[in-house]
């Protein structure tokens, strides 16, 4: 890597960091490219150069500490792996100071459709998939009757724990996420 390339990864890295320092100290609704700018030790056209708008600097900044976290191991038991997902998602969303950033992030995006495409994209998406690809994994070795639609079963277990976090703002903890992977297997283990 050229140094170019290496002062400019640094102060892409330096800019993210006082992103999440910067929200973190005062709010998302208060940020501004300018309280970045000043943290970072940048000016705002080195931000605007990288991110189009602070909606995606925030987006980029949040997922890029975040996206190490979405890998999880595979055992051979269905109901625990994804039991396990669940909890790192608990622990996402309950935690400080990850929660209340993430519930930021998921208001801009009803506000900014390229957020909204970029989330989908780069988190939602790949967590889904990862999720099917599980439960395929276990129709196929007989823990999950062959015939359960597996995109339903991944939206029946992310569904009410997002609904929960950001709709109702209930706790979203262990316990129910438990209670929702035992009343979701009750209904798609196999079938005599």
């Amino acid at each position: 890597m050229t140094a170019h390339r290496t002062r400019s990864a640094d102060r892409t890295d330096a800019i993210m960091r006082a992103t999440i320092e910067v929200a973190q100290e005062i709010g998302y609704a208060k940020l501004s490219i300018e309280a970045v700018a000043a943290r970072a030790g940048v000016g705002k056209h080195t931000i605007y150069r990288r991110w189009p708008s602070k909606g995606m600097l925030f987006h980029d900044s949040l997922l890029s500490t975040l996206e190490p976290a979405a890998d999880l191991p595979e055992t051979d038991d269905v109901k625990a792996d994804l039991r396990q997902r669940l909890h790192a998602t608990v622990d996402l969303m309950a935690g400080e100071p990850w929660g209340a950033l993430f519930q930021a992030l998921a208001g801009e995006i009803q506000h900014d459709p390229v957020v909204a495409a970029s989330l989908n994209e780069r988190f939602f998406g790949p967590l889904e998939a990862r999720s099917v690809a599980r439960i395929e994994r276990a129709k196929a070795t007989g823990q999950i009757a062959p015939d359960f639609d597996s995109s339903l079963a991944q939206a029946m277990l992310a569904g009410p724990v997002y609904y929960r976090f950001l709709i109702t703002q209930e706790p979203v903890t262990y316990e129910f996420v438990d209670g929702l992977v035992e009343a979701l297997f009750a209904g798609m283990g196999p079938r005599p």
